[in-house]
């Protein structure tokens, strides 16, 4: 069976704006419906779980109504952190996949769902990636800094995919800051992470600046 894990515990501190970022209209529609219908699309039977800040609940049931959106899903309690966000969400997860995805990518392509989830099938932990095309360089002191090889890096995207038994097991320990994300948590408990192709047009909307490159994408 396939799961997803739609984490929307964000505030939108980012974007300036008293409603959270997922709750925005991007072409008429909240981004958080758009990022259900991407899973809802892939896979018709998909048990879809939102981590959902308990405040937003309300207003969130709301929106359904408002919208007439329908497409099946499950609501639990977004915790202090990603991390406890995910927590809370694994006790709904039954046996299979489960794919842990921000809430606030919505242009997440049919192809990229089937890459990820066909491949964790084999490597049981699986990321989409995407080159850097700017130079980096590293910090290494208050005034000083270094050129590193862009090419030794990636930038990491959502869905993360995993086998279910593995996240949950990976899962079984209390919160360290060294958790950004689902990766790094397996990754800790000893599992390697296999990369994958990710999209440009797979944005995460945290910005104003985001907020307008997504209607563009749209269009």
């Amino acid at each position: 069976m396939n799961n997803v894990i739609i984490v929307a515990g964000g505030k939108g501190l980012r974007m300036g704006n008293d409603l959270p970022k997922q709750f925005m209209v991007v072409g008429g529609k909240p981004v958080l419906m758009r990022t259900i219908e991407s899973f809802h699309n892939f896979d018709k039977s998909i048990r879809i779980i939102i981590a959902l800040a308990k405040d937003y609940r309300e207003h969130w049931s709301s929106l359904c109504k408002g919208y007439g959106f329908t497409v099946p899903h499950e609501v639990v309690d977004g915790g202090e952190t990603r991390f406890h966000s995910v927590k809370n969400a694994l006790d709904l997860v039954g046996d299979g996949l489960v794919a842990v995805h921000d809430a606030v990518r919505p242009f997440a392509s049919n192809e990229l769902l089937h890459m990820c989830f066909a491949s964790v099938k084999v490597h049981q932990a699986v990321i989409p990636v995407i080159d850097v095309t700017d130079s980096l360089r590293e910090i290494t002191d208050e005034n000083e800094s270094k050129i590193v090889d862009r090419s030794k890096f990636r930038l990491v995207q959502t869905p993360q995919v995993f086998e279910t038994k593995l996240l949950k097991q990976a899962y079984d320990v209390e919160f360290s800051d060294i958790f950004t994300d689902d990766a790094s948590v397996v990754e800790a408990f000893g599992h390697k992470i296999y990369l994958v192709e990710g999209e440009k047009t797979n944005i995460k909307i945290t910005t104003p600046f985001d907020l307008q490159l997504a209607k563009v994408i749209l269009n």
